[in-house]
């Protein structure tokens, strides 16, 4: 018999899949490089906010009305393993990693969505 509370309990102990992604056009090539502990939710709120015209992102929402849902991918690019401490906060890891791939691939003005940061 399946223990329904030993169910849920590992359940709520299990981390959904981080890491670092990209939203590429396949028009242009342009890319957006992010990052997110829960992966598949911020795939999710990416398609809503997108098709519904309210992403943040200006340009990409504005190619996004032009070239249709269609012309873009939403790629993983890293993920991050969990380790066994659940207790861990993984922000300052995702922020590391997601720094290393903007370096790698700069994906600013004519290249990408990002936006450059000044320093």
């Amino acid at each position: 018999m399946i223990d329904k509370k030993e169910l849920k309990k590992k359940y709520k102990q299990t981390l959904p899949p981080m890491g670092i992604y990209q939203i590429r056009n396949l028009v242009n090539g342009k890319i957006l490089i992010g990052h997110s502990k829960n992966l598949t939710a911020k795939f999710n709120s990416y398609k809503f906010q997108l098709n519904a015209n309210l992403h943040i992102n200006k340009i990409l929402q504005e190619d996004f009305n032009k070239y249709g849902e269609e012309k873009f991918i939403i790629e993983v690019l890293d993920r991050l393993e969990p380790k066994e401490d659940l207790t861990i906060n993984y922000e300052n890891d995702l922020v590391v990693l997601e720094e290393l791939w903007l370096e790698k691939l700069k994906p600013y003005n004519e290249k990408g969505y990002n936006k450059e940061k000044v320093v």
